[in-house]
């Protein structure tokens, strides 16, 4: 069974997987994170900050580990307990979510850019090259001299 805190949103395609390939996080798993990095950040423990926010401390720790959603007024009250802005948090899951995004980018050597594009007859006009079958985005060229 997978992971039931990430899911693989790409298109599917015949070919193998890229092994190196990971599943995107799933939201409620990089909230989970940011809420408990704070909490811990804090020095307070889940009893305190549940009571606080007036949920169970079993709940909160559900939310924390990714494995509920939270509602908008739960969250709203885990944030007040935790005395932060909601747009703080979504901030901070966001630097999560591009640093992950980061980490799964592929690197692609130049020699195999000039390659591919010999084999699709193509120059070095700067044409454009066939999408790889994860889509535009997914391909971080670096150049060295």
């Amino acid at each position: 069974m997978s992971d039931p805190t990430t899911i693989d949103l790409r298109p599917r395609d015949p070919q193998p997987r890229d092994p190196q390939s990971q599943p995107r996080p799933l939201l409620r798993k990089v909230l989970g994170d940011v809420l408990r990095r704070t909490r811990r950040q804090q020095g307070r423990t889940l009893a305190d900050v549940a009571d606080a926010a007036n949920v169970s401390m079993p709940y909160l720790s559900e939310l924390e580990r990714g494995r509920k959603e939270a509602s908008s007024e739960v969250l709203a009250s885990v944030c007040d307990a935790l005395r932060i802005e909601l747009s703080d948090v979504l901030a901070e899951v966001r630097r999560d979510l591009v640093d992950d995004r980061a980490q799964r980018a592929a690197v692609v050597r130049l020699d195999a850019v000039r390659s591919r594009r010999a084999a699709f007859g193509q120059g070095r006009s700067g044409a454009v090259l066939p999408s790889r079958p994860g889509g535009p985005g997914n391909v971080t060229c670096l150049l060295a001299a």
